[in-house]
């Protein structure tokens, strides 16, 4: 039995398994974060505009990097409808939507997106149609797709995209999170359920290390980064300001 803090064991169990987690993606998925920030530097060094999509509980990951200190500014939120959150009601539709053929197309056909632009599809399992088709559809555009799943859930569930294909199929970068299938790190006597996902954690910190990895890029290029400070120390707005001005054509969460 490991030491604990003098507080709970479970909470203590839980923080050590997402900080195996963290290490294990840190050290594992070190090439791929690495390839994905030059993709995403080389966008912007070209013109290009980024996005980010997640679905259900996938979103948070997604929405983390958008608008936010110490965020880069160019990066958009590509929002379905009913399916970004659970503030939907009831919840339970968001996840019917991310198994409706065909809503990927008709998000992207309406969107600012276009050939050279960076799509990051968020998807933990890999194995909806929703995730699916948007990769596949933003390629077919002529976007660069960075895909972060749970490689596992290829290897141990069945698709159920009618191609039998999941997210990291249709990816020009895979960042594997390491999640085990279930999202579930705790079990306990008395508990019959799994519990205390940690996605969440770890695929939010794959999100900010892509986002450092690509500034790191850009400096290397000769350019900087275009990134937000926080409104709430002095000079903040006026910062960004600058900022959003110098990049309006590339901003959407302003329109």
């Amino acid at each position: 039995m490991p030491e604990t803090s003098g507080g709970s064991e479970l909470a203590d169990r839980f923080f050590d398994a997402a900080i195996g987690l963290l290490r294990r993606v840190r050290d594992e998925e070190a090439r791929n974060v690495a390839a994905a920030g030059a993709v995403v530097a080389d966008a912007v060094a070209a013109g290009g505009r980024l996005f980010t999509f997640g679905a259900g509980h996938s979103s948070l990951a997604a929405q983390d990097v958008v608008y936010r200190a110490g965020g880069l500014a160019l990066v958009n939120l590509l929002a379905v409808p009913g399916a970004v959150g659970v503030d939907v009601m009831p919840a339970t539709l968001g996840s019917a939507l991310e198994r409706v053929d065909g809503l990927a197309g008709a998000v992207l056909d309406s969107s600012p997106a276009r050939a050279g632009d960076v799509l990051i599809v968020v998807s933990l399992s890999g194995r909806n149609a929703l995730p699916v088709e948007m990769a596949m559809n933003a390629r077919a555009l002529g976007l660069k797709v960075i895909g972060v799943t749970s490689v596992a859930y290829a290897e141990e569930t069945k698709s159920r995209h009618a191609s039998g294909t999941f997210l990291r199929d249709h990816c020009d970068v895979v960042l594997d999170s390491k999640i085990a299938v279930g999202d579930a790190e705790l079990t306990h006597e008395g508990v019959e359920a799994p519990f205390a996902p940690a996605s969440t954690v770890v695929t939010s910190a794959l999100m900010q290390a892509v986002m450092a990895a690509a500034a790191e890029a850009m400096v290397a290029r000769g350019i900087e980064p275009p990134l937000l400070r926080s409104g709430n120390v002095d000079g903040g707005h006026e910062w960004n300001g600058r900022v959003m001005t110098e990049y309006a054509d590339r901003i959407f969460f302003r329109h």
